[in-house]
């Protein structure tokens, strides 16, 4: 295991793609932002993402989708009307828990929708809230079950939380936000307690061997 994911964050042609599924490409480039002290880019962590809802189709496991990592800056650019479409295969109201990965332009975070609770949940690795990111989302979903099933969506009954600092793994440096956003949806997409934390370095590794054979340890 180890010699191949050094192979992989080694030398070699940028554009070489290391992995391909979910509609998804990953290249030796994309890899290369799982070196240490790398900001992961928007490739790994929609493939990542990915690997997560695949895994959700086992038994045992809750009913995950995940948006890209585009969805949300789309949303709150554009509004609902740019992003409708991209709901248009899968119905939100029957899954278990929705991830949506931000973008905040040097930073990644992680909204959760939990159709189970109505909750929306907002995971940030330092700290910050995201009150306003969590009505976005609750603004959506009145849109969509108004769209896409003709119910109004009863706010009344959904609650909002940003996760303080003491309630969530927090990172220590400036570059492991993309790993802390992925990790978060790994434990969260299984029901598990947080009980990672900066010192378990090995997750940029893991995540490579998990990207290159397309699937979750």
């Amino acid at each position: 295991m180890e010699r191949e994911i050094v192979a992989a964050l080694g030398e070699g042609e940028p554009d070489e793609i290391m992995s391909s599924a979910f509609n998804l490409k990953v290249t030796r480039e994309d890899i290369h932002t799982l070196r240490k002290l790398c900001w992961l880019n928007d490739e790994v962590i929609n493939f990542y993402m990915a690997l997560v809802v695949e895994r959700s189709k086992k038994g045992g496991y809750p009913s995950v989708h995940a948006f890209s990592s585009l969805f949300y800056e789309k949303l709150a650019c554009g509004g609902y009307k740019t992003v409708a479409r991209l709901t248009r295969r899968v119905d939100v109201f029957r899954k278990d828990i929705i991830l949506v990965p931000v973008n905040l332009s040097l930073h990644w975070t992680l909204a959760v929708i939990d159709m189970r609770k109505k909750t929306i949940k907002y995971f940030d690795s330092l700290g910050q809230e995201g009150d306003k990111i969590c009505e976005t989302l609750l603004k959506f979903l009145q849109e969509e079950s108004r769209e896409k099933r003709n119910v109004e969506l009863n706010v009344s009954e959904w609650t909002l939380h940003s996760m303080e600092p003491h309630e969530i793994p927090q990172q220590s440096n400036g570059s492991d936000c993309g790993v802390f956003t992925c990790k978060y949806a790994d434990y969260i997409s299984r029901d598990k307690a947080m009980t990672f934390t900066q010192i378990h370095t090995y997750f940029r590794e893991k995540m490579v061997w998990e990207i290159l054979h397309q699937e979750l340890l």
